[in-house]
């Protein structure tokens, strides 16, 4: 266990940050989930709008430090892409 003052608040202040994140990625992944079983399905309107929620929920990830940019901007790319494939 630390015993520098400042070390402690680190570790304190890490496991906050582990925990926040973890708690966004299992929110983006319940969401993704949504979106591609909507697309199983073939319901077009359900997957428009999950895909909408999953949409916000990245960009909030990418806002608080969860998710890089690009990897945010390639999670919500795959999205719309299973979800454009149901128009054709």
């Amino acid at each position: 266990m630390a015993q520098i003052k400042s070390q402690i608040k680190r570790i304190r202040t890490n496991e906050l940050a582990r925990q926040r994140n973890v708690s966004y990625r299992s929110r983006i992944a319940t969401a993704s989930k949504k979106v591609r079983v909507a697309v199983e399905k073939k319901d077009v309107e359900a997957a428009k709008e999950a895909l909408k929620v999953a949409t916000k929920l990245i960009d909030k990830s990418v806002t608080a430090g969860v998710y890089a940019r690009n990897t945010a901007a390639r999670k919500k790319s795959s999205l719309v892409k299973l979800v454009n494939s149901l128009d054709k």
